[in-house]
């Protein structure tokens, strides 16, 4: 029987006591150690982290997710560093397999990439449900985390993709803390990477406050110039979807129409339809809202948020259904006109409703 290769659970957690468990009882007979690094926490954390290890670390947190996992990383004696969070965890299958491949690693892998199974579909980063990450390691291969926020691994390395499965659990949202670091590297250098904007662009669509949003107004503004400049069409066309957002909840009409009538927004993908409908849905216009939410549903892509395309659309589109019914042109008919059209309506508005209940995003092959 050859070297079984020794592998070390590298973790960093803050205020997360009522899952830990769970995520170390799916991994602590196949880690041959473990590594907490605490950026803080104030609910027992440290004391679930104890009971499990003794390698149980504290660290100043920074606003900087890469520093933190790096210094866990350091701490690490293994063969191989499987990193992982507290809403994680692997079931029996997985776990089977999870051992298995210790047993058989040949060691010119140097990263193993695992299947995440993200178990909401509406989640501030991540559109979709299966897509595959790097979550074992090499150790002496030196590898080391870059990005302060959605850190990645900087390094061009020897890749297995495995069938293994993680289950992932999110616990609410993290978007508050995820826009304080965001905010203090965009004050500190004044740029984000094209991964970090792209997914900067992705939190605040989908769950950014209006302050949040706000706050992100003079950067994406500059982005998008520095970005035409560079010709990067995607990212151009996402801030433009952002700052359409932005422009409709400050009641801004002149600068929602010239980025609607700029060269990257020809052809509009599904998330500025959205604005532009909530646009006319606020003026009470539900036709034209309709209009959009239907192009939104049927004729284009969605490119930040997959929902866009579909239930958020469709619920939409059921809405302004429903406002066309209520509008006081319609009661202005004939009474016999007006209860025919009223019934068209108020169906269609029910089978949108309906769709949008019923919506999954299409069987899509994994994200890599």
């Amino acid at each position: 029987m050859g070297i079984i290769m020794k592998f070390s659970l590298c973790m960093i957690v803050k205020n997360e006591a009522s899952i830990l468990k769970d995520c170390l009882d799916s991994l602590k007979d196949i880690m041959d150690e473990i590594i907490i690094v605490d950026t803080g926490s104030t609910d027992g954390t440290k004391k679930v982290a104890e009971s499990y290890t003794p390698y149980v670390y504290d660290y100043e947190w920074h606003d900087d997710f890469a520093a933190a996992r790096n210094f866990a990383f350091s701490k690490a004696t293994g063969d191989y560093i499987y990193s992982a969070d507290a809403d994680e965890v692997l079931d029996e299958e997985n776990r089977t397999k999870l051992k298995a491949l210790k047993r058989v690693i040949l060691p010119e892998v140097e990263i193993v990439q695992m299947i995440y199974v993200t178990e909401q579909i509406n989640h501030p980063t991540e559109n979709f449900a299966r897509d595959m990450r790097p979550k074992l390691f090499k150790r002496l291969r030196g590898f080391t985390w870059i990005e302060p926020i959605h850190e990645t691994i900087n390094t061009s390395p020897v890749v297995y993709d495995s069938d293994i499965e993680i289950i992932h659990r999110p616990q609410g949202s993290h978007s508050s803390r995820d826009f304080s670091v965001f905010e203090r590297v965009i004050e500190e250098k004044s740029y984000l990477s094209d991964r970090l904007l792209g997914m900067y662009l992705r939190e605040l669509y989908k769950a950014g406050t209006e302050k949040d949003l706000e706050n992100a107004r003079a950067f994406l503004e500059k982005s998008l110039t520095e970005k035409r400049e560079k010709q990067n069409e995607l990212l151009c066309r996402q801030i433009i979807a952002v700052l359409l957002k932005i422009y409709r909840q400050i009641d801004d009409p002149v600068n929602m129409l010239k980025v609607s009538l700029s060269s990257e927004a020809t052809v509009p993908s599904a998330e500025m339809c959205m604005e532009l409908g909530y646009f006319f849905m606020k003026k009470s216009d539900f036709g034209e809202a309709a209009e959009w939410f239907n192009r939104a549903a049927f004729h284009c892509e969605s490119e930040i948020d997959i929902a866009s395309s579909g239930t958020s659309a469709l619920m939409a589109l059921a809405l302004s259904y429903r406002g066309l019914a209520k509008s006081p042109k319609l009661r202005a008919l004939p009474q016999k006109e007006y209860e025919l059209e009223h019934t068209r309506l108020t169906k269609k508005a029910a089978e949108y409703e309906l769709m949008a209940r019923s919506w999954k995003p299409a069987e899509l092959e994994l994200n890599t």
